[in-house]
C-alpha cells in the first residue's frame, strides 16, 4: 500500500480565516457551554439545562424534604409504605424515566424546527454484489 500522506505544502491550497464563526452549520461551530455558538445548540442547551434541574428535583428533593420535614415524611404512609421511602423508590427512577420520554420528544422537536434529519438514506439491506473487504474494512 502506497503511502499517500504529504507534508508539503505546495500540495493543497493556502487556508484563509473568515475573521468569526460561521453559524449556519451546528456540526461544524465551536462548541462553547455557556456560549453557544447557533440557535440550535442554545435551544437545546436550554432543554438540556431544565431536564438537569427537574433530574436533581426528583433525586435530591424527596431527601432534603425528609431532612426538613423528618415527622411528616415518615409517618404518612401511601399504599402501605412511608412517603419518603415511596417517593425515593418510586418517584425518583420513574421520574427519571419521565425525563427521557420528555428529552426525546423536545430534542425531535428541535430536530424538525431546525431541518435535521437522522435518517441514513440508505438501504436497510445490503448489495448483494458486494464483495467485503477481507481486513474488516472498506474497499478504495
Amino acid at each position: 500500500m502506497a503511502d499517500t500522506d504529504t507534508h508539503d505544502t505546495e500540495a493543497h491550497a493556502p487556508v484563509e480565516t473568515d475573521g468569526g464563526h460561521d453559524t449556519a452549520d451546528y456540526l461544524d461551530a465551536e462548541i462553547h457551554l455557556f456560549k453557544p455558538a447557533t440557535p440550535f445548540m442554545r435551544d437545546h442547551l436550554k432543554v438540556i439545562w431544565t431536564m438537569f434541574a427537574v433530574w436533581a428535583l426528583f433525586v435530591f428533593g424527596p431527601v432534603v424534604a425528609t431532612y426538613l420535614a423528618t415527622d411528616l415524611m415518615t409517618s404518612t404512609t401511601l399504599l402501605g409504605f412511608p412517603l419518603h421511602y415511596l417517593l425515593t423508590a418510586i418517584g425518583a427512577p420513574g421520574g427519571a424515566l419521565l425525563l427521557s420520554f420528555v428529552y426525546a420528544r423536545q430534542r425531535d422537536k428541535l430536530d424538525t424546527k431546525y431541518g435535521i434529519d437522522h435518517s441514513t438514506g440508505g438501504t436497510a439491506e445490503p448489495d448483494a454484489d458486494a464483495v467485503p473487504a477481507t481486513d474488516g474494512g472498506t474497499d478504495e
